[in-house]
């Protein structure tokens, strides 16, 4: 994610599950320098007050139990702060989903999740019930969480919203106008170019 400008400094936190197990960054941890100590395993559910890891996990903890709650296809999350992404986050802008192939596919539903304070219950709760319609959600003027069937499908997902943004950023500085797919091109596609299989959500 570093590597790729999906995000800097200390921002950012990722996680994966295992059976019932939970792993997930330590709070404080750079996601460029991470080491076996910074991943922390905790509980899927909440654990009972005073048991826990020695090491704290990321104060976002509650957002990544969240996505898993309402997704049980869902192996990984990545919470980052890229750029462009996150400009789009703090602004009205709407993410593309019809420039090019990738964006049909990952971008098909981009969810909007209204702030509440990093770290809380209440954007832990908005996170799951926008996860139960979309894989990619915006966090406003916050950020972007992307998850996955695994770690490399959550990195795809995010490099392809990071791409689309800036596209969409760049050629509106440029006063560009992207020719875009029609949308009965768009719907072809998702469901019949078998570019990937289509996702499946709850109902």
């Amino acid at each position: 994610m570093v590597a790729h400008g999906l995000t800097w400094g200390d921002a950012g936190n990722l996680s994966f599950r295992s059976g019932d197990d939970l792993y997930v960054t330590a709070s404080g941890s750079r996601l460029g320098d991470l080491t076996q100590d910074d991943i922390v395993s905790v509980p899927l559910q909440a654990a009972p007050v005073g048991s826990g890891p020695a090491r704290r996990p990321s104060k976002e903890l509650p957002l990544h139990r969240a996505v898993y709650s309402s997704r049980p296809d869902a192996a990984a999350v990545l919470h980052g702060a890229p750029f462009h992404a996150t400009l789009v986050a703090c602004s009205d802008m709407t993410v593309p989903d019809d420039l090019f192939v990738e964006t049909m596919h990952y971008l098909e539903r981009v969810a909007s999740v209204p702030y509440h304070h990093p770290g809380s219950q209440d954007l832990g709760t908005a996170v799951g019930q926008a996860a139960r319609s979309s894989e990619v959600l915006l966090l406003e003027n916050h950020g972007v969480v992307v998850f996955g069937e695994s770690l490399s499908e959550a990195l795809q997902g995010l490099q392809v919203l990071e791409l689309a943004c800036r596209m969409a950023i760049t050629a509106r500085t440029a006063n560009l106008t992207l020719r875009r797919l029609p949308p009965e091109t768009v719907t072809d596609f998702r469901e019949r170019a078998a570019y990937r299989p289509r996702r499946s959500r709850p109902s």
